[in-house]
């Protein structure tokens, strides 16, 4: 066993804890297909332990102030950052992402999390509303109680910060569920809010696989579900939540339009549809998936892009020159080279890529088709990896149209010179997080989250402050109370 191995499966109540009656998870380095730990889904024992901690630390964390509760936030957003080679190598191992990348995208998104709810902790007050005849009402913000955190495989460390920062800052306590695939960065996160003054068991990890998620869902202990994941996966969670009246967010998949016009910069244009499709593997819930280029640029669109692809350097994830790694599993890997089949098939040109590299892991190059209809499978699901599809288009009308014609609506992209035109397009797409000449950044300071089956609910900004609290409102009389009788 190597020494990525933690001390325990779980961590609750300021330790680590295991319990090997529960299933075992093999946790494989996509790189070479290595076992390089295991660990050991939850029983209910487990489950009960974590919600008792968690409700327990909550009580006293809500009692301090908001200042108190952002001075830990930020200590841990230090902690994260002077440790941030670490743990995006621990991040490299779990998910195979290139460490050039880890090293900017991953630990250091969540250290901005933790930095900005710790900075808007002490600011969350209420309002004071004067109704009339000297009474007024006013306003507090409270926490929920206990909120439930599942994560996606893709970016751990991320998702973990995205959902408990806002939470805690809030007052509440959290248990994070990190996907099967990609179980150990959050650990690493539980220890260093312990590190930097957080109360034993107000953040939790618990491990297992879908039944876990949907025990912990089920407990009446759990105030609020935030899912991270897949359409299907989200329909389930929410159906389950909404049943028990608890409080959701779902921040699912996509199949969202990168649209570039006749007058669009080529080399930006062409930068964010890699960025789009092929950072990360293409494995990113909002990629520009669907990429409608202008018939008058198309050819030229589709060379270049080639020819940059052939730049791309697929090798060792640790090794920082590496900018395009493994998919995560074995699974992802077929199901992306089955889109690819799907696409030949239905008579789409494979432009370049889309093979089985021949090593240990689950490799295969980046894929590029052009003649793609918007009734073809790639066109149409999520296939999440790295699988572009381009369309033509010569109406502006006509690619909006296209463009919405979807279930999902995650994001949506836009690129021209035509500042008007840009506007225009990017207010009639119905996607929640929108970008204009560029794509798929997030910082922390904007709201991220979609529409129609992509989700509902926001992570970031002070939106989500609205997701894990709740106002409470009182009225103040400085008169007398009459009644009729």
């Amino acid at each position: 066993m190597t020494d990525l191995q933690p001390q325990g499966s779980h961590f609750i109540g300021g330790r680590y804890v295991e319990d090997r009656a529960g299933a075992e998870i093999e946790v494989i380095y996509p790189a070479t297909g290595a076992v390089i730990a295991r660990l050991h889904a939850a029983t209910p024992a487990i489950i009960g332990q974590a919600v008792a901690a968690a409700a327990a630390a909550q009580a006293d964390w809500a009692a301090m102030t908001g200042t108190e509760r952002g001075r830990v936030l930020r200590r841990a957003a230090d902690l994260i950052r002077a440790r941030n080679r670490d743990l995006s190598v621990l991040e490299t191992h779990d998910t195979g992402k290139p460490l050039q990348e880890t090293l900017v995208a991953d630990a250091a998104s969540g250290a901005d999390a933790l930095e900005y709810f710790g900075g808007l902790a002490g600011s969350l007050t209420g309002e004071h509303i004067p109704v009339g005849g000297g009474d007024f009402v006013y306003t507090t913000r409270e926490p929920l109680g206990v909120c439930l955190g599942i994560g996606a495989w893709n970016y751990p460390t991320q998702i973990a910060c995205w959902k408990a920062a806002p939470a805690l800052a809030c007052g509440n306590a959290m248990i994070f569920k990190p996907s099967e695939t990609t179980p150990l960065c959050a650990l690493k996160l539980a220890e260093i809010l312990i590190e930097a003054g957080a109360p034993a068991g107000l953040f939790n990890v618990v491990q297992g696989y879908g039944e876990t998620g949907a025990a912990l869902t089920a407990h009446p202990g759990i105030a609020k579900v935030s899912l991270t994941g897949s359409v299907p996966t989200g329909r389930k969670v929410a159906a389950q939540a909404a049943g028990l009246m608890k409080h959701v967010t779902m921040e699912l998949g996509g199949k969202s339009p990168l649209i570039v016009f006749e007058d669009a910069d080529l080399e930006s244009a062409i930068s964010a549809a890699i960025n789009g499709n092929f950072y990360s593997s293409g494995q990113i819930c909002s990629n520009g998936t669907r990429v409608f280029v202008h018939r008058a640029i198309r050819e030229a669109f589709l060379s270049r892009l080639t020819e940059r692809l052939g730049h791309a350097v697929i090798g060792d994830p640790l090794d920082e020159a590496t900018n395009f790694g493994p998919m995560t599993s074995a699974a992802q890997l077929e199901i992306a080279l089955g889109y690819v089949a799907a696409g030949l098939a239905e008579g789409a040109r494979l432009v370049t890529g889309g093979t089985r590299i021949d090593r240990p892991g689950f490799w295969m190059t980046p894929a590029v088709f052009a003649d793609v209809t918007d009734d073809m499978r790639i066109a149409r699901e999520e296939i999440f990896g790295p699988v572009m599809s381009v369309l033509d288009f010569e109406e502006e009308e006509d690619v909006i149209t296209r463009a919405n014609d979807t279930e999902f609506g995650l994001a949506g992209g836009v690129f021209t010179r035509d500042l008007a035109r840009a506007h225009r397009v990017i207010g009639r797409i119905r996607a929640g997080s929108c970008y204009i000449n560029t794509y798929n950044l997030t910082p922390v300071e904007a709201p991220f989250g979609g529409v129609k089956a992509s989700g509902f609910g926001r992570e970031n900004s002070r939106e989500a402050i609205n997701h894990y609290s709740e106002v409470k409102s009182v009225y103040v009389c400085l008169g007398k109370t009459e009644a009729a009788f």
